[in-house]
């Protein structure tokens, strides 16, 4: 997990962009959902600040919070209803794959010594390393490094970093086995 949690803070002027990147995303971005329309999306994320190399790929019914904070190696791909909340950057190496319905979350609450929603938002980026697999309905927590061709397994919890070439499951994940790299 990243030592340095830095304090968030959604601005006027971030809320500004959001409310422009919602509207754009319900009329340009979702109904667009044939792989042929591939292009198109990534053209709009772009518009809106993404760095993403070729043949990357972004569902129409992904949810991409800021795409500003969005960054996604070749062949890197977010798939269908998969939500990306980064209000940090969530970086996707070549070949890195989120299915279905996965949640990469970078923001949380400071609960510190009492428990209030409202004590401050804390956030940290999520970084999904080359080959890596996040399996259908995981939860990534901020902060998290998902390590070169690691797997995590269909629901997992990671709130912890996982090593390079390991599958994980469970919640909270923890190491099912190691695989061989090819």
């Amino acid at each position: 997990m990243y030592n340095q949690e830095a304090k968030g803070k959604v601005t006027f002027g971030i809320k500004m962009k959001r409310t422009i990147w919602n509207i754009v995303r319900a009329i340009l971005f979702r109904p667009f959902g044939t792989k042929a329309f591939r292009w198109w999306r990534v053209c709009l994320l772009r518009l809106f600040g993404a760095k993403i190399a070729k043949k990357a790929d972004v569902y129409a019914s992904a949810k991409v919070w800021a795409p500003w904070n969005l960054c996604m190696g070749r062949n890197a791909c977010i798939g269908p209803h998969a939500i990306c909340y980064n209000q940090a950057l969530v970086t996707l190496g070549d070949d890195a794959c989120v299915s279905q319905y996965a949640l990469l979350c970078t923001a949380g609450h400071d609960l510190g010594q009492t428990v209030n929603p409202n004590s401050g938002l804390v956030i940290a980026p999520i970084s999904i390393e080359k080959g890596a697999w996040i399996g259908m309905r995981a939860f990534i927590g901020m902060g998290v490094n998902i390590g070169e061709g690691a797997v995590v397994g269909a629901t997992a919890s990671v709130y912890k970093d996982v090593m390079p070439w390991t599958v994980v499951g469970g919640n909270p994940a923890k190491e099912i086995k190691s695989r061989v790299e090819e």
